[in-house]
């Protein structure tokens, strides 16, 4: 009985106050999602973007409207006033696809809201015109008052919620679907009607740069990456011409300030100069380079962006979770049945056009109307007496001749009887007989006409249309690499505590606060800790240094005491990876045990050491040198090798020593443009600390530089890169276009300047280098023709050209043709070869 009372407490509860609450929050989430924030599948449109087109629809007469005259047409059909329409009109009128403006309308990149209303006009594009719109195929419903029929979704023969894109927050809901290209969408469209298979990847009317590797179709879970373009306008400041998606000029130009005033990036100077189109001058400070700062830029600001798709929709009035690809053949899928009742009643409108001409044919050829001259009774009887007269003629009619149809005839004119040609009837039923058969072979071939269809489409509406963002794949910035020194860092070597708010201690460095420092004491121990305000790191600190994760070069040479056993080591090691905070103990773990001699070497050189021992000890030889490249470099929790089991009384260095390291081994990775060492791309060669690389560029340019491998390089226009030497003869054949020739020659390098690019070509509009090479004994194999005309010839160019200047113009080798391909001929393998071309 206590049961029940509890359980009918339960339900009444339930269906009084907070019943109630719980069903008018379900009733208000299901109206924000369903008829505000989240777009309908069949047409790609919100609510409110739908009843603006079809304002616009009722009041386009081919002239421009006021927007606040289309306003207010809209509030008929929606219930949320002039501002939530106002804001949607203009974001459509942005988009530049369904709504041609006039006006100021404002501008996405720069965030700069349109004129007021009364100011700016639109009307509905041809394209919109086009695919949105057909009366005969729109289900209707009730406007909100009841006054009014608004479409339930518009016709929407195109897959506009792909092309458009759309961003929606709802109650506990929310979609994010990018814009993809226009032409881009077609294409796949025509793709998926053939039964091929299709990528789709968002494009951006901001334009820059898009990596799509982790797009994922869209859905949720996916991330795209989004970047400005940054160009080197000279050696001392670059240049921004475009923005991120979903970033406005004044927001990238706060993000590289604020990232300026925090340290992380370093510029003299930010300038803004966006009129038409946009332009952003970062001059840069002295003695940091643009690819460093290019970088930061990246890392640091908002010139990179990532976005998270979501792609939500609602489909059967509920949300559903999809992907861009199920979108399009969905969309598509949809237009196909649109085209398909589009051509059935357009065949019905046809039958019924061919049936009335027919019997129109009938009535003057057989002279039934004059059965309106007779002396009937009532009009009834010469109805009837029409009805009668067209009986053996039924056979030759498609439908049973009607009163509707009869009527329709006797209200022809009298005069129309006397001018009647009943040949062009004639002409006239073949020409719907013509149409009729179109029709019924269109719909007999209904995806070969849904793909003519989407193939108008491109024609008439793609040109300008392209694509505006760069599809590219990102490399993964370090953060800790291009992070400028914004802090100094302190130490109190006695108590044990590093921090840069110890400004009263011993100044160490310069660095970043995104840095890791690696720490030795005097007790053998390691640690690595982030820069922090105060950090304690252990007591009797002998080394402090920034930490370079990964870093197999620097090798630390250490002599130590072994508390339990009083025997000395020597051991070489490397610090590659660690867990920060955490303790290593470098000896053999006694508390006892000591560091008596500590290096680091930034290249693994091996010094020599002199040894003293303790005068009391019984050791014969008191002094005596030890060579650290006798060791070999292992882990840093190797016991190391013994030096001596006698006391020692003092390390000192004696003699620098060479470095024990292989010179480090180096890759060119030509889908990133960087230098690696990592195994990625075209190996280079083994590189010493010196070693310089010589690029050559499409536009006739080199330029020397180092192995830094913070270096950015445009390798879509790098011909060659290799290991440079001043004794190289290179040979260059490059397109003399004021003479439609190629000039071939032979030259050494004879600058100096590093990261300084030279011009090696002859200047003159359209000039570019075809192809260069190191080889010694160059032999160049050239194509020329297509088919059974091509032909092959090879040119022994040292026998040809004698070494001149870089600055010569060099010798004709042949004329200009779009059909010539060149390339040399593969020397022989030997031990040295040459490095690829690519």
């Amino acid at each position: 009985m206590a049961k029940e009372k509890i359980e009918n407490r339960v339900f009444e509860n339930e269906t009084g106050v907070q019943g109630q609450y719980k069903n008018w929050f379900l009733d208000y989430a299901s109206y924000v999602i369903l008829e505000r924030a989240v777009p309908a599948v069949e047409d790609g449109l919100k609510p409110v973007q739908r009843r603006i087109l079809h304002a616009m629809k009722e009041m386009d007469d081919g002239r421009f409207n006021k927007v606040a005259n289309i306003i207010g047409q809209a509030m008929q059909y929606h219930p949320h006033g002039d501002a939530s329409i106002g804001d949607a009109l203009v974001n459509l009128g942005q988009k530049d696809l369904l709504i041609d403006t006039q006006g100021n309308w404002g501008d996405v990149r720069t965030g700069d809201s349109a004129a007021a209303p009364r100011y700016i006009e639109a009307r509905l594009s041809k394209f919109a015109l086009e695919v949105a719109f057909n009366a005969k195929t729109t289900n209707w419903q009730l406007s909100y008052d009841g006054r009014k029929q608004e479409p339930v979704t518009l016709p929407m023969k195109f897959p506009l919620l792909l092309a458009q894109g759309v961003e929606g927050i709802a109650v506990g809901l929310s979609t994010k679907i990018m814009p993809h290209n226009f032409c881009e969408i077609i294409d796949a469209a025509i793709k998926y009607l053939k039964d091929k298979p299709f990528e789709l990847y968002p494009d951006f009317q901001t334009g820059g740069m898009v990596d799509v590797s982790n797009y994922q179709g869209g859905k949720r879970g996916g991330k795209v990456k989004v970047r400005c373009i940054i160009e080197e306008l000279d050696k001392k400041s670059l240049i921004i011409r475009d923005v991120p998606f979903g970033v406005t000029v004044s927001q990238l130009c706060d993000s590289i300030t604020k990232a300026n005033e925090q340290g992380k990036i370093k510029i003299k100077k930010l300038t803004e100069f966006t009129g038409k189109n946009v332009e952003v001058q970062v001059d840069l400070a002295p003695g940091i380079s643009s690819d460093i700062t290019i970088d930061a830029l990246y890392a640091f600001t908002d010139c990179e962006v990532s976005i998270s798709p979501n792609a939500c929709i609602i489909e059967g009035q509920k949300p559903r979770f999809v992907e861009v690809q199920e979108l399009l053949r969905v969309s598509v899928d949809k237009t196909k049945a649109l085209l398909n009742r589009e051509l059935e009643i357009k065949l019905g409108e046809l039958n019924d056009k061919w049936h009335y001409t027919s019997l129109e044919k009938i009535f003057f050829e057989e002279k039934i109307y004059k059965e309106l001259e007779q002396r009937h009774e009532t009009w009834e009887k010469v109805i009837e007496a029409i009805e009668l007269a067209f009986v053996p003629f039924q056979p030759m009619l498609r439908r049973l001749v009607t009163r509707e149809d009869v009527l329709k005839l006797t209200e022809k004119p009298v005069r129309r009887i006397y001018k009647l040609d009943i040949e062009d009837l004639n002409n006239q039923i073949r020409g719907i007989e013509a149409e009729i058969a179109q029709v019924k072979h269109d719909l007999a071939h209904l995806t070969d006409f849904a793909i003519a269809y989407f193939e108008n489409l491109l024609k008439k509406y793609g040109k300008g249309r392209e694509r505006k963002t760069e599809i590219k794949l990102f490399d993964t910035i370090s953060v800790q690499q291009v992070a400028i020194a914004n802090t100094k860092l302190y130490v109190n070597r006695a108590e044990g505590f590093i921090g840069t708010s110890l400004k009263k201690e011993e100044y160490l460095f310069d660095c970043s606060d995104i840095d890791d420092i690696i720490i030795f004491t005097k007790r053998g121990t390691m640690k690595v800790v982030k820069v922090g305000d105060k950090v304690f790191v252990g007591k009797d600190i002998i080394h402090i240094a920034i930490f370079k994760k990964n870093d197999e070069r620097t090798t630390y040479n250490m002599i130590y005491l072994d508390g339990q056993s009083g025997t000395s080591y020597a051991k070489r090691f490397n610090v590659s990876g660690i867990t920060r905070d955490k303790e290593y103990d470098l000896t053999k773990g006694s508390d006892k045990s000591k560091v008596h001699y500590f290096t680091t070497n930034p290249n693994g050189e091996a010094e020599v050491v002199k040894i003293s021992l303790s005068p009391n000890a019984t050791a014969r030889t008191k002094e005596f040198d030890y060579h650290f490249e006798e060791l070999e470099i292992k882990g840093r929790s190797s016991q190391g090798n013994t030096v001596t089991k006698y006391p020692v009384r003092a390390v000192k260095f004696k003699e620098a020593g060479r470095s024990t390291l292989a010179g480090r081994k180096l890759w060119f990775d030509d889908q990133f443009g960087r230098l690696n060492i990592d195994e990625k791309g075209m190996y280079l060669g083994s590189f010493e600390g010196d070693d310089k690389l010589v690029v050559m560029y499409t536009d006739g340019q080199y330029e020397i530089t180092d192995t830094e491998l913070t270096q950015r390089f445009d390798s879509d226009k790098i011909i060659l890169i290799e290991r440079f030497e001043a004794r190289r003869i290179f040979t260059a054949v490059y397109l003399d276009n004021a003479k439609q020739q190629y000039n071939v020659k032979r030259f050494k390098i004879e600058t100096t300047t590093l990261k300084t690019k030279y011009l090696f070509i002859k200047e003159g509009e359209g000039n570019m280098l075809e192809t260069v090479t190191s080889i010694d004994e160059p032999v160049l194999v050239v194509k020329a023709g297509t088919g059974i005309h091509a032909t092959k010839s090879k040119f022994k160019i040292a026998d040809m050209v004698e070494m001149m200047g870089w600055r010569a113009i060099g010798a004709k080798l042949m004329n200009y043709s779009k059909t010539v391909e060149m390339e040399w001929e593969q020397a022989p393998k030997d031990e040295n070869p040459q490095p690829e071309l690519f």
